[in-house]
């Protein structure tokens, strides 16, 4: 079948995108991806035998995507473009890929009533709350978190099918909105096995490093997502540990105010801000690495999902630190892969980094057991089945 994905921003990348597309093909499908361009890019090309047909966007209307729920501009904006894509490649199931352009794919399908898989990344409206612009005048003001849950509620409904990210996701999805568990499936993020099976591994960062205990964060650097944590450990670390480097590949807006709390503290010589790498990079950094963090904030978003990274860490045979955020919590004790700090306490950070540092046979089982769950259970092409179960059955 003919099956056309709704991304409203720029591709590539997005890992979530591209596996779920990939494995789709491979099932015996024709993926058609609608996604956006600000110039500079081909308007329709092949990857990965994905078929990418771009849209031009600009920044005016990039800025009304916050107010999407607000003001309907954005979805007015995208539906007419939606509703070509979709019949230029006659297509027969629609893919959305998050809530933001919920509203406008359903606007465009009203006439045409094809079947809809409602893919959910994240949980939006509670995220929205977290992001900068929603600090600050106007957008304090101006967007309501309580709005985008309604919508989201309502795309719920309206939608064939619904995948997400988590069995925790799939609990609050389902306590919330009583839809039938039926209706719902579980496709995690996890990694294609090509990751580590065919990661080239970058001599100059291994060198780099080759003397130091490395914390290693890969990832998105927001407030959020609990660096600042990690951070305030360091003075509590360093005198024991002299060799110790926190190590941040990822960037975000808010990064000054992580960068001002280095300098506080007076641990700029322990600390890498590497900013953003290219992806090909990363399973560098984490074989270099002695320990891998994910030290979240306790959110409604964070108890029900868990980030990317904890397998792209498993998946090299790393221990891991993680704060006590339910998914993930739930998944590093089962699997017997790290430790669990409490959020946002810096003494106990650091009292589980210096337990990991000072066991090198408790770090090695660790990874072990990583690396097995990754391989045997939870790799991409294992994760993915249900996503391609639900394909062979949508009507």
């Amino acid at each position: 079948m003919n099956i056309g994905m709704l991304l409203d921003k720029t591709f590539p990348p997005d890992p979530r995108v591209e596996n779920e597309a990939v494995s789709l093909i491979k099932a015996g499908h024709k993926v058609f991806l609608f996604c956006l361009t600000y110039g500079g890019e081909l308007m329709e090309e092949e990857i990965r035998g994905i078929q990418v047909k771009r849209y031009i966007s600009n920044k005016i209307t990039y800025k009304f995507s916050a107010l999407a729920y607000t003001v309907p501009v954005y979805s007015m904006l995208l539906k007419g473009d939606i509703k070509a894509f979709l019949k230029e490649f006659k297509i027969d199931v629609i893919h959305i890929h998050d809530i933001r352009v919920a509203e406008a794919a359903f606007w465009a399908n009203k006439t045409l009533k094809l079947p809809t898989v409602l893919d959910l990344h994240d949980n939006m409206p509670e995220i929205l709350k977290y992001y900068p612009h929603m600090q600050k005048f106007p957008g304090k003001y101006l967007i309501s978190s309580k709005r985008w849950k309604q919508k989201e509620e309502s795309f719920i409904e309206k939608a064939s099918k619904v995948i997400t990210v988590s069995n925790e996701f799939i609990a609050e999805v389902v306590g919330r909105t009583h839809i039938s568990p039926d209706k719902i499936k579980l496709v995690p993020n996890t990694v294609l096995s090509s990751f580590y099976e065919e990661a080239i591994i970058d001599s100059k960062i291994i060198d780099r490093y080759k003397n130091k205990r490395v914390l290693l964060y890969l990832g998105d650097t927001g407030l959020r997502r609990g660096l600042q944590t990690a951070i305030e450990a360091l003075p509590l670390l360093k005198d024991k540990y002299p060799n110790i480097k926190l190590v941040i590949v990822g960037k975000n807006s808010s990064d000054a105010i992580l960068k001002k709390q280095v300098k506080a503290l007076d641990c700029s010589s322990y600390v890498d801000f590497e900013g953003w790498q290219n992806v090909s990079l990363f399973p560098s950094y984490i074989v270099a690495s002695t320990v891998c963090l994910s030290p979240l904030h306790r959110n409604i978003q964070h108890d029900v999902a868990y980030a990317n990274k904890l397998f792209q860490y498993m998946s090299f045979s790393r221990p891991l630190l993680v704060s006590n955020a339910t998914a993930q919590k739930t998944l590093i004790e089962r699997t017997q892969t790290g430790l669990v700090h409490l959020e946002r306490d810096a003494a106990d950070f650091a009292e589980k980094v210096a337990t990991l540092f000072n066991d090198d046979a408790l770090r090695e089982k660790m990874g072990v057991e990583g690396k097995s769950f990754i391989v045997n259970e939870f790799c991409w092409e294992k994760a993915s089945k249900n996503l391609i179960e639900l394909y062979k059955n949508i009507s």
